[in-house]
């Protein structure tokens, strides 16, 4: 008779019923280590720890080496580059992840692949116009990625109630991955310079790869995308939470490259960027390990609402007294909120959508979020006024949707209809 877990023909239980000397230890390490669910996290860690090597390296090439009016022009492209890869992950990668038998992992992997070759031309290719589109090849290969990591999560984890805590685990876990790659990347960028950084990466994603190839297959395969599953994604729940979410993607957007141009404009030290990065990490980090605890007694649109409503307040008090702590709080305060929304949108559509099409929903909601994000940015780009008018806006941009959001909820709670009363005899 096989023990339970073990693989077959490795552990045999004795006839007596007693288990033989270190089973348990082995079910503990399978039970703890070696989970669908902890594949994931390890194969996605990995590949964030690979973006991390490089974005360092080509840290001082669109901004930071600039001044401000020559940096604008470079952010817009940037801008552009970042939107064109989403609008490629929508219409091809979502039905391929979908319909191809193991295509989410395969995915996965391909993209770490992909990325550890694109990282070898680009360290020959760093001060050469060649760098642009191989960056944007880079983008694609890790916003593909990012839809099969959120696609593939179900399919690790025993119920839908564990959605929450899976998808803030996961942000947690990349959070650490990158802050642990990020030194390394940074004293290797000192040394011996961006070629090199981008040679490591490449040694990250193959690892990465092999990672991948660990997750455990989806058990659903889509074929072709039926009308209810068409219709699922146009469920109320789904399409209020997605524009939510979507504002708050704009919002990030803006106050990640407004919050850049004001340190600049202002001529702050180089550490000062450093910090209001950290403190972006530590918000987020913050923001993720909060939305399992919220779960535990609430759903997640008000998870989602309340990331709304709540940093106005914080972010109204820091545009009046703006400074440099009124900025690195805001970046804190914004990060954290946003990262508990994120997690509660990802649990809702993973909760409410079609099982067998989830690649094409994450793929259709991500490129809408990251034309948002775009948006904002260019806005930031052009935005004329100071610093403090900049944060007071975004104050108000939450508040407004967060009672807009709310209202909406309350109302499709409203209208649902009551269960059938039971009648009894």
């Amino acid at each position: 008779m096989l023990a339970r877990g073990g693989a077959p023909g490795l552990v045999r239980i004795p006839s007596d019923g007693g288990t033989l000397p270190g089973t348990d230890t082995r079910r503990r390490l399978e039970s703890t280590t070696f989970t669908p669910f902890a594949r994931l996290a390890l194969a996605h860690a990995i590949g964030v720890a690979g973006d991390v090597f490089v974005t360092v390296s080509l840290a001082g090439t669109l901004f930071f080496d600039v001044a401000v009016g020559a940096a604008k022009p470079k952010v817009v492209e940037y801008l552009l580059i970042t939107m064109t890869p989403f609008v490629i992950v929508a219409p091809l990668l979502g039905p391929l992840l979908d319909r191809t038998r193991g295509g989410r992992r395969l995915l996965f992997a391909l993209s770490m692949l992909g990325r550890a070759l694109l990282c070898i031309v680009m360290a020959d290719n760093v001060h050469t116009l060649l760098l642009y589109p191989l960056a944007f090849a880079i983008l694609v290969l890790s916003k593909g990625q990012a839809v099969a990591k959120s696609s593939l999560v179900p399919s690790v984890v025993t119920s839908k109630e564990e959605l929450v805590v899976a998808n803030s685990r996961l942000a947690i876990i990349a959070v650490i991955g990158g802050a642990i790659a990020a030194p390394f990347a940074a004293v290797a960028f000192k040394l011996v310079g961006a070629s090199w950084v981008l040679r490591l990466a490449t040694g990250v994603f193959v690892v990465g790869a092999v990672a991948a190839f660990w997750i455990p297959r989806s058990a659903k395969v889509a074929r072709e995308e039926t009308p209810d599953e068409r219709a699922l994604l146009h469920a109320p729940s789904i399409v209020t939470a997605g524009t939510a979410m979507a504002i708050w993607r704009g919002v990030v957007g803006f106050f990640t490259f407004f919050a850049a141009f004001a340190l600049k404009k202002s001529h702050q030290p180089a550490w000062m960027f450093g910090v209001v990065i950290i403190a972006s990490a530590i918000g987020g980090g913050l923001g993720t390990l909060v939305a399992p605890f919220l779960r535990k007694k609430v759903r997640e649109e008000w998870i989602l609402g309340g990331a709304l409503l709540v940093p106005a307040l914080p972010l109204v008090f820091a545009a009046r007294s703006y400074g440099r702590p009124a900025l690195v709080l805001s970046a804190a305060t914004i990060a954290a909120a946003a990262a508990c929304a994120r997690v509660a949108f990802d649990s809702l559509l993973q909760r409410d959508g079609a099982d067998a099409a989830r690649g094409r929903a994450f793929a259709r909601f991500e490129t809408r979020f990251q034309l948002v994000w775009v948006l904002g940015g260019l806005l930031a780009v052009l935005y004329p006024a100071g610093g403090r008018s900049g944060i007071f806006l975004v104050a108000l941009v939450l508040l407004f949707a967060g009672l807009s959001y709310v209202a909406t909820v309350r109302r499709q709670i409203a209208r649902k209809p009551a269960p059938p009363a039971v009648e009894s005899d």
